[in-house]
């Protein structure tokens, strides 16, 4: 899971996984979308390949592009980490409420 951190902690990669669940995209046609030279952005596809949110294959009417591919599985274990933290978070909270709401009663 750390790696999903990792690979969604920089806001290109963000934006690269963004673009690639509506279509998937070349390399190339990604690289034209930023200002920054094709092997960094090949570089920042690698780490969201690595972390398993892409998948890259090669076009099959051109074999020299390849395309990036969304792979959102690995983010289900992020969405349960999430909702853990949701919980716990929502506990905490209802239990202040409750604490304050008290301590205003007891004011009365």
């Amino acid at each position: 899971m750390s790696d999903v951190f990792k690979a969604l902690a920089d806001p290109t990669r963000r934006e690269i996984l963004l673009m690639i669940t509506k279509q998937p995209e070349s390399v190339n046609t990604l690289a034209e979308r930023f200002n920054m030279s094709r092997p960094a952005v090949s570089k920042h596809i690698k780490i969201l390949e690595e972390s398993q949110l892409t998948k890259i294959e090669t076009d099959k009417n051109d074999g020299r592009q390849r395309n990036c591919y969304a792979q959102l599985e690995a983010l289900a274990e992020v969405n349960e980490y999430l909702k853990k933290l949701e919980e716990f978070w929502k506990g905490r909270l209802d239990g202040l409420e409750n604490f304050l709401r008290k301590l205003k009663e007891k004011k009365k």
